[in-house]
């Protein structure tokens, strides 16, 4: 299952006819398209799936949803130890050898 996470954009620049960016989750950077967002600018948040963002949040909207995100996570922690995180690390795609 995927979830689609809340992320704050720190950069965007255009590559190959596409807005990219750079965006943080929790002190980790992820380079995600940002074709789909109408005029992306940093600080704004975005939805993130699969390496797309696919909506923009208003600060409060994302801060409510990123919420509901931690509360989830202390609960899987406490069913299943502290070594539960529900995004992955950048590049873990890679590194598992993963394509998906």
């Amino acid at each position: 299952m995927c979830l689609a996470v809340p992320m704050k954009i720190t950069k965007v620049e255009e590559m190959d006819h596409r807005v990219v960016g750079t965006v943080d989750l929790d002190g980790s950077a992820y380079h995600v398209d940002l074709s789909l967002i109408d005029e992306p600018v940093v600080s704004d948040y975005v939805i993130v799936h699969a390496g797309i963002a696919i909506e923009k949040l208003n600060r409060a909207e994302a801060d409510e949803r990123l919420a509901y995100f931690d509360e989830l996570a202390a609960i899987y922690r406490q069913e299943l130890g502290s070594d539960v995180q529900l995004v992955a690390p950048p590049d873990a795609d890679k590194a598992s050898g993963s394509t998906a």
